[in-house]
Formats: structure tokens, sequence, C-alpha cells
């Protein structure tokens, strides 16, 4: 009987990456791998189980540190903001570093 094959954790997730990369085909990416498909969708199911607990104990703080932010330089002074920001209290910012 043939020696059972382990691949590191590193192998698995640059497969599980690729993988995920638009328009890849997952059969044809598994034969250049040398695995079967089977095993790269059970490694990505097992990958996405795994993000989604630690999801649900991020802090919120975490969570929200993660939001969308944009960047505006204005004479030398960066300000950085929600990307869902209103526009009323971006104007006021934006008003605040010219004045300042």
């Amino acid at each position: 009987m043939a020696e059972r094959r382990r691949w590191s954790d590193d192998f698995k997730d640059r497969a599980i990456a690729a993988s995920l990369e638009p328009g890849v085909n997952i059969s044809a990416l598994a034969r250049t791998l040398d695995i079967t498909p089977s095993q790269l969708f059970g490694w990505r199911r097992i990958a996405a189980v795994q993000a989604k607990k630690v999801e649900r104990q991020a802090p919120v703080e975490a969570r929200a540190a993660r939001t969308r932010r944009v960047e505006i330089e204005i004479g030398g002074a960066v300000l950085r903001v929600s990307a869902d920001i209103e526009e009323a209290d971006l104007r006021r910012l934006l008003r605040a570093v010219r004045e300042a």
C-alpha cells in the first residue's frame, strides 16, 4: 500500500489562493499541483469554515478597522476617513484641515 502523502499548510494556502483567482479551472489547477480536485475543494471548504470562525471571534473594533478607508492628502496632511462617510461630514473635515 502506498504511503499517505502530506502537504504543508503553505502549499495548501497557495493552492487555495490560486483556486480563488477569477476564471481558474479547479480540475486543471489540481492536475498541475498533482492533487485531486476533491482535495482542493476540501481544503477550500475547511478554509472557509475556519475563516467564518475567526470572523465570529473577532472583536467589533477589529471588524470596524477592516472597513474600507479613503486617504485624502491636503497640503501635506493626510486625512483617512471611512469610504461611507456622509458628504456633509467630509466637507466639514476638509474645511477644518484647510483652515488649520
